[in-house]
């Protein structure tokens, strides 16, 4: 499966990563501050964000789960709309919407930082579950449902976001599957009946 895009994508966030992590004043200038977004005009920082992770393992899992998902959705835009470019402009738009709430909500507080590309790897991971309901993913090396995943997934952000303390961007997680989904349906309306097909004619494949 030719995806360039999403090992570029995966290795460019993997170096600026590895990069950041011995590096705070690189942090410092890319994660997403809203006082700077607001008051500084660095807007950047609604993208740069997504390159940054809070440690290896938060890294990893992000990028495999990018890695799995990415390259058929990346091959899926591409030739829906004959264009290489619509994944990752795809990728980059998914970052700036999932923070965007965050943002809204926290643009003076000075206290608020965010970053990882989790948002993003919603986007993506949502736009597969769209076109594959009842494909088997693994979750903590257990196969689910992608569908079921999807409602769990969810349900638990909801509830952790209302909840709090965890230090986990949840809305962000929300708003970048809510995105991702709608990204596809606006490329291809058909999707929506391919989904309803595939919903109600189980079939699970690995």
């Amino acid at each position: 499966m030719s995806s360039p895009v999403t090992l570029i994508l995966i290795a460019a966030t993997a170096l600026v990563s590895w990069l950041a992590f011995k590096d705070r004043r690189l942090v410092d200038r890319l994660i997403l501050w809203p006082p700077a977004v607001s008051r500084r005009h660095e807007y950047w920082r609604l993208v740069s964000y997504g390159f940054l992770h809070a440690d290896f393992p938060h890294l990893l899992f992000n990028m495999i789960t990018l890695f799995f998902f990415g390259r058929l959705i990346e091959q899926v835009m591409r030739e829906l709309t004959g264009s290489a470019l619509t994944y990752p402009l795809f990728y980059l738009a998914a970052l700036v919407v999932s923070i965007l709430p965050s943002y809204l909500k926290n643009h003076a507080n000075p206290n608020y930082f965010s970053l990882g590309a989790s948002g993003a790897v919603s986007a993506v991971l949502f736009a597969f579950i769209l076109i594959s309901p009842w494909s088997l993913i693994f979750v903590f090396f257990i196969p689910a449902p992608a569908i079921l995943y999807a409602v769990f997934y969810v349900g638990y952000s909801i509830w952790m976001d209302r909840k709090g303390g965890d230090r986990i961007n949840h809305s962000a997680h929300l708003a970048g599957a809510a995105f991702g989904v709608m990204f596809m349906l606006a490329m291809e309306p058909r999707l929506v009946q391919v989904f309803m097909e595939q919903l109600l004619n189980p079939s699970f494949n690995l």
